[in-house]
C-alpha cells in the first residue's frame, strides 16, 4: 500500500482530459449494452492496442514464452486489447453492468466454502488478478448476498477519479482506496466478517521474489498475511470471458490452506499462472510484472 502516490491537485489539464474522456464514454454508453461492449472491444484492439499496448505485451511474452510463434503473439495482442476495451466499458456501464452480471452463474469447488464462511461470519480474502473482468466477481458475489469489499488505486487525475469511483461504487460497495486513507475502514470490514478482494498480480516494489509464470516476480504477501492475522479464508477466483465476448464463467477455487505468508502467496501465484497459461489473451500483459522487460 505504500506504493500508492499522494493524490494530485486538480489542474486545467486534468479538467480538459476528464471532459474529453467523459464525452467519449457518453457517446459509447448511448449504444445498447450488447452493442457497446463489442464496439469498445473493436476500438481497443484496432486503435488503442497498436498505439499503447502491443509493445509491452510483446516484451512480456518474449520474456516468458521466448519460442512462441509470431502469429500467436499477434493474436494474444489482439485478444488482450479487445478484453481491455470490453472490460473498460463494462466498468463504466456501472449499475447496468451489475444487473447483467447478476444473471451469470457462479460455480467452482470453492463456492460451498464461501457460503459456509458467509453463514458463520468468517472473513474471506478473495485473491484474483487482472484477468477476464475482475469486477464481475464483486458484482456477482454481491448479487448472491455476500458482503464484498474491494480495493482500488485512485487515479492520478482527481476529476477522473471522482467519476471513476462513483461508477465502480454503482457496481458494488464498499470500496477502499489503497493507502492509509482506506486502511482502517478496510480492516474493520474484514474483522466484521466481510469478503475483501485483492488483485495481487502486479509488481510490488517491496514484495517478495516468488515464481510467477516461471520467472521471479516481486509479489505482495499482504493478502496471505491478512488471512493469517484475521483467520480468514484465502480463496482464488476468476471471471473468464466466454467466446461470445459478453458472458462469463465464474469459478471459485478451493481455499488455500493456512501455512505461512510466502507459501500461501506462492500458491496464489501458481493459481493465477495456471489461468494465464490456459487463457493468455485474458490476462493484462501490459503491466510491468517483471521489471526485466523493456
Amino acid at each position: 500500500m505504500s506504493d500508492t502516490p499522494a493524490p494530485a491537485r486538480l489542474s486545467f489539464r486534468h479538467w480538459v482530459e476528464d471532459r474529453a474522456e467523459a464525452a467519449i464514454f457518453r457517446a459509447i454508453l448511448a449504444l445498447p449494452y450488447r452493442r457497446r461492449i463489442p464496439a469498445m472491444g473493436w476500438f481497443s484492439r484496432t486503435i488503442l492496442g497498436p498505439l499503447a499496448m502491443n509493445r509491452r505485451i510483446k516484451a512480456n511474452l518474449a520474456y516468458i514464452f521466448p519460442d512462441m510463434p509470431k502469429a500467436q503473439v499477434k493474436q494474444i495482442c489482439r485478444d488482450v486489447a479487445d478484453n481491455f476495451g470490453r472490460s473498460l466499458i463494462e466498468l463504466h456501464s456501472g449499475a447496468e453492468f451489475a444487473r447483467f452480471v447478476a444473471t451469470q452463474p457462479l460455480g467452482g469447488p470453492g463456492l460451498a466454502a464461501l457460503d459456509r464462511a458467509h453463514a458463520e461470519g468468517r472473513p474471506v480474502i478473495l485473491a484474483s488478478a487482472h484477468y477476464g473482468n475482475y469486477d464481475v466477481l464483486r458484482a456477482g458475489l454481491t448479487a448472491r448476498g455476500f458482503r464484498v469489499g474491494g480495493l482500488y488505486r485512485p487515479l492520478s487525475n482527481p476529476a477522473a477519479n471522482k467519476r471513476y469511483v462513483a461508477t465502480i461504487e454503482s457496481i458494488a460497495t464498499p470500496l477502499f482506496p489503497r493507502g492509509n486513507e482506506g486502511l482502517g475502514a478496510m480492516i474493520r470490514f474484514v474483522k466484521s466478517g466481510g469478503m475483501l478482494g485483492f488483485l495481487g498480480d502486479q509488481h510490488m516494489a517491496h514484495g517478495e521474489m516468488l515464481d510467477f509464470l516461471g520467472k521471479p516476480a516481486a509479489s505482495a504477501t499482504s493478502a496471505a498475511k491478512m488471512a493469517l492475522k484475521y483467520n480468514a479464508l484465502l480463496v482464488p477466483l476468476y471471471a473468464t470471458r466466454n467466446p461470445d465476448g459478453l458472458t462469463f464463467t465464474v469459478e471459485v477455487e478451493e481455499p488455500i490452506p493456512h501455512s505461512d505468508a510466502l507459501t500461501m502467496t506462492q500458491a496464489v501465484n501458481d493459481s493465477v499462472s495456471a489461468k494465464v497459461r490456459a487463457h493468455p489473451g485474458q490476462w493484462f500483459w501490459v503491466h510491468r510484472r517483471w521489471r526485466h522487460t523493456a
